[in-house]
């Protein structure tokens, strides 16, 4: 054995952090016929930082190593559909914008993978691009002449390392999430409500409600997002937009990757993984990331708070169970599971809503004031949004206090829309 070792072959990458990524991949010494191997088969072409075909299979698989994920039944599917066709109705009752989804369905949670993935891919690849950047930079400059040609494969090698670590993260967050918008993105295709069955009763363990009655809130929530999501288009792009901008602003600090990977054990693959999974690649957060991200979870806020109040408003006298299950849910999403918090660590950015009681209020506070028309009115444009100073004072809001536009013309604008006119505007109402 000992004259095995002494003929292997010398590493071109020793002494660097890929040597370590290496001796993780292959589990034992390096080889390199096996690591060329293993790149051919497991880090092949694709488009883009991250290798998303093997962030799927990997999130399949974490699933599937989770436990059984069984297809929806029947008897499941038609309990989605009753519960959504209940929930449409309610909310007619609650709000004038029109239910935005035209399909109710169940999924399993390789079905959430599968029909989610797409917006994950768009989501993930502006942080991962500078990640993976960051990854052949950290070579020294004679190991990136000893591998010459090899530099573009380790290109893809950096996308696929990324491509599992977001595939093991969104494996774990299939086993969380209860809804294609529980997170507060429209992740799903549109005008589709879905739920994961088998994750609203893992919800629902331990809350003393009946089972129709946590899967007719969370299909409320689900229509209620769906509703907003189709009424407000510049909604979407205004989220994602705000990822795209938070990833441009992405620095690494490439000394510090270098200096924890030499420190790691290649004998011991899991290492890596703790690494990467606790934020290895976590980038230090510049004044334009932290821009980006105030105006994304301020955003989040007011969707989740305009759900939270109009699903209040729509079970009124109607479900005891709703305000226990708003109260779960709220802590639900404040505190955020096991998996997002993995997938936080792993890309620098936390999807969740801040100041989210505040935003309810906000909106309980404009309805009160002016009614649900004009509560609803302002999603019509960016330009009669509320900004994030108004979470501090949002009573003050729905009385016209310290706005950026005067109340008589906030009152007017509303007017126009609310007797079918409409607001327009060049640039999005400034934070």
């Amino acid at each position: 054995m000992a004259d095995d070792e002494k003929n292997e072959p010398e590493n071109p990458f020793k002494g660097t952090p890929m040597e370590q990524i290496f001796g993780a991949f292959s589990g034992g010494p390096i080889d390199m016929n096996q690591i060329m191997g293993q790149m051919q088969k497991m880090f092949a072409p694709h488009e883009g930082s991250v290798n998303f075909d093997l962030a799927k299979d990997v999130a399949r698989h974490t699933v599937a190593a989770a436990g059984p994920d069984p297809s929806p039944t029947s008897s499941q599917q038609g309990a989605v559909d009753d519960a959504a066709r209940l929930a449409e109705l309610w909310l007619d009752t609650a709000t004038s914008i029109p239910a935005g989804a035209t399909t109710a369905t169940a999924w399993s949670r390789a079905e959430w993978i599968e029909s989610t993935a797409g917006t994950w891919q768009q989501l993930v690849e502006p942080i991962a691009q500078h990640v993976v950047t960051a990854m052949s930079q950290a070579l020294p400059e004679e190991a990136k002449a000893m591998a010459g040609p090899l530099l573009g494969m380790l290109t893809q090698a950096g996308g696929a390392m990324f491509g599992q670590q977001v595939g093991q993260a969104l494996g774990g967050l299939a086993g969380e999430v209860v809804s294609s918008t529980d997170i507060g993105l429209p992740l799903g295709p549109e005008r589709v409500a879905a739920v994961i069955p088998e994750n609203v009763k893992a919800f629902g363990e331990g809350l003393e409600h009946s089972a129709a009655d946590v899967l007719l809130y969370v299909t409320l929530r689900e229509c209620a997002h769906h509703r907003l999501f189709q009424h407000s288009p510049w909604l979407r792009s205004a989220l994602v937009g705000a990822i795209e901008e938070y990833g441009r602003g992405t620095r690494i600090d490439i000394s510090a990757i270098e200096e924890q990977m030499r420190s790691l054990d290649p004998s011991r693959p899991e290492d890596i993984q703790e690494a990467l999974a606790g934020g290895l690649f976590e980038p230090q957060r510049t004044a334009e990331q932290q821009r980006a991200l105030d105006r994304l979870e301020t955003l989040l806020a007011f969707i989740e708070g305009w759900v939270d109040e109009v699903v209040t408003e729509a079970t009124k006298d109607r479900m005891p169970a709703a305000a226990p299950l708003s109260e779960a849910m709220r802590r639900r999403r404040a505190t955020g599971g096991p998996a997002e918090q993995t997938f936080a660590a792993l890309v620098g950015l936390e999807l969740r809503p801040r100041k989210l009681r505040e935003a309810t209020t906000l909106w309980a506070a404009l309805r009160d004031r002016q009614g649900a028309d004009a509560r609803d009115a302002v999603w019509s444009h960016p330009d009669l949004m509320p900004v994030a100073a108004d979470l501090d004072d949002p009573l003050g809001f729905a009385q016209g206090e310290g706005r950026t536009q005067g109340d008589d013309d906030f009152d007017a604008a509303l007017g126009e829309l609310l007797d079918g006119g409409d607001h327009t505007g060049d640039e999005d109402r400034p934070e």
